[in-house]
């Protein structure tokens, strides 16, 4: 049975934004109250300008101790005992630091369990809306549903949110959309492989289409092997169900601008044997969240469509499980793409570029203006970056420093590897146009990204994310999750605030 895609959505919530600060009477009827103060402020007055002032300044960490900048919590001398939740940063801090800070916060609200909470950003002048809204989504990535199967269940927590000295501001819209998208994307990534199966990600998707009025489209095997999708059907031999397929799901503006959608190519492999290659028990485990790209691309999809933006949007998930069996793909097959590619099958458990070969190319005949892909590919991008980053690749090399700099800006940070042209003799195959992957697996993230290049070519502006940040335990930035959905904001960013849908 397909999971409900009801269930992967945020929970309601309540929020009203009032441009005055806190007075005491809105203090004494919240079950918690969020303060985060600039340290530069706090360090020219001895108590924060705000209710209960004298008393949160004391309660506050000095600046310069041990202890600054980390959170501290206050009970208040109210009827309800209001947990107040504390902390001072630096100015300077960065988003990504922020966004830790702000999930600490958040954490210490929801030990509590109140419902009615208030947030008051001090002293940070004319960036108080960027805290406000870091706080805003802390606290949404918190309250996101994830799958559990325990007998007692704890029911969704329903948020009243009370924001404190700001005005109503487009970037809170754009907070919840993001959330949304992200909750999506960890809700899936954190199912088990026997509820997302390939068959039951393809109801869901459909279901979640109709849901928000998406076109929805599936190219299943056969449908696939009338195009030629021979890099694709290979990986899915091993598998007994055939019910893997390529989705796309389509946003069109209601009005705005007209052209050539962006293609959001995810990797969606529900679970990773490795293939004839097996995993060993230990790479194997959560190889279920190996469909953890399709789901960015997804969630991205559906932040940008909440948003009504003004171009269109296509997200192509590759959805398959690599098993195997009999009839499973095997070292050396050869093993034609949909573009007529052929290429020589070094090694079983790099499903991944073979999946996105076909899908990209398919994507690339509908001209987009522009291809960005998300999967956890390559394990050699671990261990180059850890779980903090994600590895970026682009056939626009001009583009690198603002690839890197939308991570820094989002908080959900990226670090380029070079893509010259010299790797390609690691690929070259005696019997086929091009090998899967080398055998020695040196620099496999830059192998992978040379494989898939060629399948989108040089014409179409590309970008590739190695998801090596989609998992990490206990949390990334404000998501306190394993699964952290790592893509989805920093895609809005370099869509919505850095213009490259124009091109």
């Amino acid at each position: 049975m397909s999971p409900k895609h009801d269930a992967a959505m945020l929970p309601p919530t309540k929020m009203d934004v009032s441009t005055a600060p806190a007075d005491r009477a809105a203090v004494d009827r919240l079950g918690a109250w969020i303060v985060l103060s600039c340290e530069r402020t706090r360090r020219r007055r001895r108590s924060p300008d705000l209710p209960y002032g004298a008393l949160l300044g004391r309660r506050l960490r000095r600046p310069g101790s041990e202890d600054a900048g980390e959170p501290c919590t206050l009970d208040l001398p109210n009827a309800r005992g209001t947990r107040a939740v504390l902390a001072a940063a630096r100015a300077e801090a960065s988003t990504f630091e922020l966004l830790g800070l702000a999930r600490r916060l958040v954490g210490l609200v929801w030990d509590t369990g109140a419902q009615d909470v208030g947030v008051s950003v001090e002293g940070w002048g004319e960036a108080g809306e960027r805290i406000m809204e870091i706080v805003l989504s802390a606290l949404l990535a918190k309250a996101a549903p994830m799958p559990c199967y325990k007998r007692e269940r704890r029911p969704a927590r329903t948020l009243r949110l009370r924001l404190f000295g700001c005005d109503a501001s487009p970037a809170f819209a754009r907070a919840f959309a993001e959330a949304g998208g992200n909750a999506v994307a960890r809700y899936l990534a954190a199912l088990p492989p026997n509820e997302l199966t390939p068959g039951h990600y393809r109801e869901f998707l459909a279901g979640l289409a109709a849901e928000q009025r998406l076109g929805f489209e599936f190219l299943d095997v056969a449908a696939l092997k009338r195009r030629g999708a021979g890099a694709f059907l290979a990986v899915v031999r091993g598998s007994p169900a055939g019910d893997a397929g390529i989705a796309k799901i389509s946003y069109r503006p209601a009005r705005g601008r007209r052209g050539a959608p962006v293609a959001l190519v995810g990797k969606g492999i529900c679970f990773d044997t490795g293939g004839v290659n097996l995993k060993s028990h230990r790479h194997m485990l959560d190889m279920h969240e190996d469909m953890a790209g399709s789901a960015i691309a997804l969630g991205t999809l559906l932040a940008l469509a909440k948003l009504e933006v003004d171009f269109a949007v296509d997200a192509w998930l590759a959805i398959a499980a690599n098993h195997i069996g009999p009839e499973a793909y095997q070292p050396h097959d050869i093993v034609t793409a949909v573009d007529g590619t052929t290429i020589e099958i070094v090694h079983t458990d790099a499903e991944g570029r073979l999946v996105l070969a076909d899908t990209l190319a398919l994507a690339a005949r509908t001209k987009p203006r522009l291809v960005i892909d998300y999967a956890t590919l390559t394990g050699t991008c671990i261990y180059s970056l850890g779980r903090s980053y994600s590895g970026v690749f682009t056939n626009r090399e001009d583009w690198l420093p603002l690839l890197v700099e939308t991570g820094r800006a989002s908080g959900e940070r990226v670090w380029p590897f070079p893509q010259d042209a010299d790797y390609d003799k690691s690929l070259e195959s005696t019997i086929a146009d091009v090998k899967q992957c080398a055998v020695e697996g040196d620099a496999d993230q830059i192998l992978a990204a040379r494989f898939l290049s060629r399948f989108v070519g040089s014409e179409l502006p590309w970008i590739h994310l190695d998801l090596a940040a989609a998992h990490r335990k206990g949390g990334l930035a404000h998501v306190p999750t394993d699964a952290t959905g790592f893509g989805v904001r920093y895609t809005c960013s370099l869509l919505l605030d850095r213009g490259l849908t124009l091109g």
